[in-house]
This record gives C-alpha cells, structure tokens and sequence, in this order.
C-alpha cells in the first residue's frame, strides 16, 4: 500500500513539472534560453597573422621576377594605329543585266574598311615606327597613345621588302622608346611584346628568345628575324618587343600559325635593320640599298657533285647580268661566292642582306671558287632597283 502511493505522488510530481515546462515554454521561453557565458567559454580564439610592413616599396622589391619596370618604361612609347580604306564590293552575281542597267547593283559601290596594327614612337616630336603591310594602301591614319591622346597621322616613307613604314604625327614631347642592342641578344634572353591585340587594349606578353637570324621563310624580301614564343596576335603587327630593362629589340611582325591565333613562333625584325630603315625613309622617303645584280642559288651536296666543286658553303651564281656591277667586274655564271668583305656567306638570304647593306658606290671585296680555286674579285657596289628579284 505504501508503495503504490509513492508512485502515484511520483507520477503526479512528474505530471505537474512537465505542464508547468509546456507553460513556461510557451509563454516566457527566454527564461530556458542559454546564458552568454556558456557561448562565451565555447568561442575560437582569432590566429594572428604575419604581415609586411605597410610599405609600397618593401612590397614591389619583394615582387622578384617582375618585368613591371621594364612594361614602365616602354608601353607608354607603344601606340595602336588604326587606318580605313576605302574598297569597291564585288558586283553582285545572278543579277539580271536589265535590272542592274536601270536601277544599278543593290550590292556594289563602295564601302570604307578599317584595319588595326601597332606602333612604337621613335622620337618625340612624332616619328613612329609600324609594319608596311599595317598602313598599306590606307586612306586615313589615326594614333591612339596609352594615355588616350589620339593624332592624324601621316605616312612619310614606306619599306615593302622589310616590312616597315615610317609615320609622322605632328606633336612635341612624346614618350619615346630606347632603342637596345639586339645584337647582343641570345637564345633563351626574356623578351616582352607590347602591343593591342585584337583591339582590346594595350597588353604585354612575356616569353623567350627562341631562336636568330631566321630567314627563307617568305616574309619579306629582306628576312633576319627575332623568333619568340611571346604570344603575337592580330592587332600586334607593328608594336615593341623589349628586353628586361625595356629597351626596344625587335619590331613584330607576323606570327606562324594555322588557326590566325598564336601558337607560340612570332616574328620580330631586329632593331639593327629597323633604325637603318627608319633614318633612310626620314631623310629621302625611300631605302638605298646595295646591289650585285646576280641569281644566287644555296649550294646544295647534289648541286657541288654535279658541279665538281671541293666544298658546299658559299652561294651558287646561277646568272649575272652583263650590265649589272657583278658583271662588268667579271663574275661569272657558275661562280661561287664564299665571303663578302671578309664576312663568310652562309646562304643566299644571308648574302641578299650582306648586300644591301653595302652603301652604293663603295668597293667590295668578294672571294669567289672557280675553276677549285679562290680568287679575290673587287666589285663596285651599285644601288638595288625597286622590288628587283635578282641581287
């Protein structure tokens, strides 16, 4: 009896707490809420975290491998070139004739087209340095400047056979590009290409000298070009390739590619060849260039066996003009050509170039094979005719 009333007072205990809870619950639930402290205790404390001193310059010397310096001192030289001209549409096809008679073509006339290309400022009162086939043919020049100043620009001389033109903008005070040595350039040197690819803006590309001297790939007819991996793409004709300190190394000038984007083998015309061509379009408008008046040929094993000649260097001449200064100094068809000046010729392309870069009038000394034996021949340097294909 004892128990069965102290497990009723029990049950009647545990009744009243549970409704009294459900009461509380509903009408003060803050009073079960957990007190601050709890979370308090609970908390994660916050790490603290290593930082550099709040300085600029600390933080820049820390960027090690930064070209940032050498983009300071070049893109504000690197300008985009924007040209129009104006073309004739194709006539329309399957057009009635008495239709075109009366009314004309709906498709033809004529309608103005724009090109975009790169330049560099080569001198502060407005020279700029481009790529021929950028203003080729054009109508109107524009020069847009990386700080949005924008200049008519006209057209002072022009260099199809190395691809380069001369423009003037009439300004004072331009930034200018520093002209490097790239001559000292090695395989494997860091370069930059600063240009505006695609229209989207001035950009900079990093990559390596990949190779010198390329030549005979059907570029230009004077070909001694800079190849690099640094991405070239449309729009970047005519824009800077720098070394690490900024200096101006290389005009870039056409990519090699399948799809018309890059793939990493760019060309640039060496700055040597590009102040040479620049200072003889400032000053006449036009490139003197030297001239032998001859057809050269690469010496190749199988041209020296049928021709019994002892070595394989040097250049084949396969024909001399008569009236040309290579004939009337007594060069003959079948001749060889081994070194110019005492400077070894290595190929046809390498010789072309050797002699355009003799001035005309000046005497050169050219070592010839013939007949299995070397002769010195003195030949007085002429001046190179206008797209000539003989040299």
């Amino acid at each position: 009896m004892t128990l069965r009333r102290l497990w009723l007072i029990f049950a009647q205990a545990t009744t009243v707490g549970l409704a009294l809870l459900f009461v509380v619950s509903t009408l003060r639930p803050e009073w079960l809420a957990r007190t601050p402290a709890a979370v308090t205790a609970l908390a994660v404390p916050v790490p603290e975290l290593k930082q550099s001193p709040p300085s600029l310059e600390v933080a820049r010397a820390a960027a090690a491998g930064s070209y940032a310096g050498a983009v300071a001192a070049a893109a504000p030289a690197v300008v985009n070139v924007y040209t129009t001209q104006e073309v004739r549409r194709r006539p329309g096809r399957n057009v009635d004739p008495l239709y075109r008679y009366f009314f004309g073509d709906p498709r033809g006339g004529t309608e103005r087209v724009a090109s975009l290309g790169s330049g560099v400022i080569a001198t502060a009162d407005g020279y700029i340095l481009t790529n021929n086939h950028v203003v080729q043919a054009a109508d109107e020049i524009a020069v847009a400047l990386a700080d949005g100043r924008q200049y008519a620009a006209r057209l002072v001389g022009a260099d199809p056979e190395s691809d380069l033109a001369v423009l003037k903008v009439e300004a004072t005070g331009l930034p200018v590009i520093t002209f490097g040595h790239a001559d000292a350039l090695k395989v494997g040197d860091v370069v930059l290409a600063i240009g505006n690819p695609f229209d989207v803006g001035q950009t900079v590309t990093m990559g390596i000298v990949s190779a010198l001297g390329r030549t005979n790939l059907g570029i230009n007819t004077y070909e001694n070009f800079i190849q690099t991996d640094a991405a070239i793409n449309q729009g970047n004709s005519g824009g800077a390739l720098v070394d690490v300190s900024g200096n101006l190394v290389g005009i870039n000038t056409a990519i090699f590619s399948r799809t018309g984007g890059s793939i990493g083998i760019g060309f640039a015309i060496p700055a040597t060849l590009v102040r040479q061509v620049m200072n003889d379009l400032i000053r006449t408008g036009r490139v003197t260039r030297g001239y032998f008046g001859v057809e050269p040929e690469d010496v190749t094993p199988e041209a020296a066996e049928l021709l019994k000649l002892t070595r394989t260097d040097g250049v084949l001449l396969k024909g001399v003009q008569r009236a040309s200064p290579a004939g009337r100094a007594g060069l003959e068809p079948g001749d060889v050509i081994v070194a110019i000046n005492g400077e070894k010729v290595a190929n046809s392309q390498t010789m072309l170039n050797q002699i355009a870069q003799l001035p005309p009038g000046s005497n050169a000394s050219v070592r010839i094979v013939r007949s299995g034996r070397e002769v010195e021949v003195p030949v007085t340097v002429g001046e190179r005719p206008t797209l000539r294909k003989t040299e």
